[in-house]
């Protein structure tokens, strides 16, 4: 991060607080063509703190290993070479002509009899008695690390996420995804309303993109969003009375090779145009971390509500709150809390070792974000800080039992001003 694009995102969190909700006058998304010309403060400045999206070409892909062995010379899945290498994994399979719950039951299956599954779709003309199956959110990253698959493009490297589920060695957010023709997923948001980044190793998909806020009008009498927002039911007024408020979605194809970049908070519902493979990440960062932070309390107020009638008779109430939202959403407030110390020890590691020591880190993650710059570890120590300055005064948060948060909240805070008054000297 350079000097100017620090003194810039300083001054539009301090005015404005949060990243803008990225409503695109006249619909138009930019094509970013030159990987050479474009750099990561472009990016930063230009569609992370403004929270709009934009496509990649496939210059910016051509050197992934996946897209040299994953493809066949006409552009279609490799499944020789794929079957090779992942033929004994077991991955997770949606069935989406199936509806469960407002979204498409999963299944575990071998990747073999996937790929099996596929190629017999494929010579059916795209047709299945079985439905039609999509491999989605599978870890492959985790499941087979030293796989030469893809490399993080630096526009996405300050990945708090995954920095933060590496370190606990629990989880992550890097998936890739694979499906026939026709395949699609239905109208969502990204977990903790965070980024996303989308990369077509081969193949083709449609977007329709809803800036934050637009779902509002999407609800149904009885608050629900839809399954497909496409469906025509959406036009009727006494089942989706505020439907003719919403803006029409920013429709894109994506074609091979490319990255689209998906802004927090906005719903989208995504096709297959054709036999496709795709690489995911889930991110999130100094830029968007408060919006994390507000849909964690909208979560916790919409179980409260939903238990409220337990408040009086049981003890633990809040606590058993907390547990419902980390089931539902896999985080809570404590764990949030542990989040925020993990990425700040780590910026403040980076202040202390300076930039020119291999040694600041062995960890991928942590080395990512070195790259970046001091500045940028300022800035994510001052994003830090506002949203744990908002935890800490938390009423919900504070009736926890928080003694075995080690240092207290308060400590932290303290910790991390003195590290940025330092910084800035």
């Amino acid at each position: 991060m350079d000097r100017a694009t620090f003194a810039c995102s300083t001054a539009f969190f301090r005015d404005f607080g949060n990243s803008a909700p990225g409503a695109l006058p006249g619909g138009h998304v930019d094509f970013i063509d030159k990987a050479d010309s474009f750099t990561y403060s472009d990016f930063f400045r230009d569609y992370l703190i403004p929270n709009h999206p934009c496509i990649f070409s496939a210059k910016f892909t051509e050197d992934w290993g996946s897209r040299k062995t994953w493809v066949t010379w006409d552009g279609k899945p490799n499944f020789e070479h794929l079957l090779q290498k992942f033929g004994e994994a077991v991955v997770p399979v949606a069935n989406c002509d199936v509806k469960e719950y407002n979204s498409n039951p999963k299944e575990q299956l071998p990747f073999k009899e996937f790929v099996e599954y596929w190629r017999e779709y494929i010579r059916n003309g795209h047709r299945s008695s079985r439905g039609c199956l999509y491999l989605k959110d599978w870890h492959l990253s985790r499941a087979f690390p030293d796989q030469d698959v893809y490399t993080t493009p630096v526009y996405f490297s300050s990945d708090w996420l995954n920095e933060y589920w590496d370190a606990v060695a629990v989880d992550d957010f890097r998936f890739v995804y694979m499906g026939p023709k026709g395949s699609w997923t239905p109208f969502h948001a990204d977990v903790f309303r965070s980024y996303s980044w989308s990369a077509n190793v081969c193949g083709r998909k449609k977007w329709l993109l809803y800036p934050a806020g637009q779902e509002e009008f999407l609800k149904d009498c009885h608050g629900n969003l839809p399954f497909d927002v496409t469906a025509p039911d959406l036009r009727d007024k006494r089942i989706y009375p505020r439907y003719s408020q919403s803006q029409p979605p920013l429709e894109i194809i994506q074609e091979a090779g490319e990255i689209v970049f998906i802004p927090s908070g906005w719903h989208h519902q995504v096709y297959n145009l054709e036999d496709t493979i795709s690489i995911n990440h889930n991110w999130v960062n100094g830029c968007n971390v408060a919006v994390m932070w507000s849909f964690l309390q909208d979560e916790l107020a919409a179980v409260q509500r939903e238990i409220s009638q337990w408040k009086d008779p049981m003890d633990d109430w809040h606590l058993q709150c907390q547990l419902i939202m980390k089931s539902c959403t896999g985080i809570d407030y404590k764990e949030f809390y542990n989040f925020l110390k993990v990425i700040a020890e780590n910026r403040i590691s980076i202040l202390e070792k300076g930039l020119d020591e291999e040694s600041s880190s062995q960890n991928n993650s942590k080395a990512a974000i070195s790259t970046l710059g001091m500045l940028h570890a300022v800035f994510d120590l001052k994003r830090t800080v506002k949203v744990l300055s908002s935890l800490s005064a938390n009423e919900d948060f504070r009736k926890l039992d928080l003694s075995s948060l080690s240092p207290s909240p308060e400590a932290l805070l303290q910790l991390l001003e003195s590290a940025i008054d330092t910084a800035l000297l």
